[in-house]
């Protein structure tokens, strides 16, 4: 059972990443055109026209989801024009990116806070590591929060990147291959997805099963460039 500390830090991580993330596929549709989610209010770092939009999936499946198995599940969405999209097949790929690169900028941002606590002696590597333990405060109090909002936004930011970077749809990833296939098979796979909502459940359930065993390598390799010398395994 997580204790109610990791579970509030854990859901705000959550909604704040979450945020960035379709905030960034929004502006990044507007600049290229596409200004769907800036009418619906997603240009935006204020949660709530993203909560209005998904709270099944924002509050409701992670408060459920902490209580019951002490990880966190969810999801978030931001619309656009399809339209626009196969006539900007480049800017749509851009925009699909443009959420899991918001993630990475949040690993990174992480990192550098790390580094400089670490630097300043405030925040020292853990003698084991953990998803919500990148990094301890050896005087606790206070800082020692700081350490479990950091490891959660690195760890948390992590995933999101990587898993949204599978290409299986409806996942970012997917966004990517009108640029890299061929027109007739991009129609066919179209074509294959249209009125089908079931195939977007698949699809997630196979990103699932291939992120098993991709993210723990790319994980354990972050947290070892984090530290140069040393060496989680």
């Amino acid at each position: 059972m997580i204790d109610p500390l990791s579970a509030v830090v854990f859901y705000l991580v959550f909604l704040f990443s979450t945020v960035v993330h379709e905030a960034a596929h929004a502006w990044t549709a507007l600049r290229g055109g596409d200004p769907t989610a800036y009418h619906r209010g997603q240009v935006s770092l204020d949660p709530r026209p993203h909560i209005r939009r998904e709270p099944f999936g924002m509050v409701l499946l992670p408060l459920l989801s902490l209580a019951a198995s002490g990880w966190i599940f969810g999801y978030a969405s931001a619309p656009y024009d399809p339209r626009w999209a196969e006539a900007h097949p480049k800017r749509a790929a851009v925009m699909s990116l443009a959420g899991p690169a918001s993630n990475l900028l949040l690993v990174l941002a992480a990192w550098l806070f790390i580094r400089g606590g670490a630097h300043l002696g405030w925040l020292a590597p853990p003698m084991s590591i953990g998803f919500d333990r990148i990094v301890e405060a050896p005087g606790g109090g206070v800082a020692g929060i700081i350490a479990l909002v950091l490891s959660v936004i690195f760890s948390l930011n992590l995933l999101l990147a990587v898993f949204n970077l599978i290409p299986f749809p409806p996942l970012d990833g997917s966004g990517v291959l009108p640029v890299l296939l061929p027109d007739r098979v991009m129609r066919a796979y179209r074509s294959l997805l249209a009125g089908r909502p079931g195939l977007a459940w698949i699809g997630i359930i196979g990103a699932w099963l291939i992120f098993d065993r991709i993210f723990p390598p790319i994980w354990l390799g972050a947290v070892n460039l984090l530290y140069p010398g040393a060496w989680y395994g």
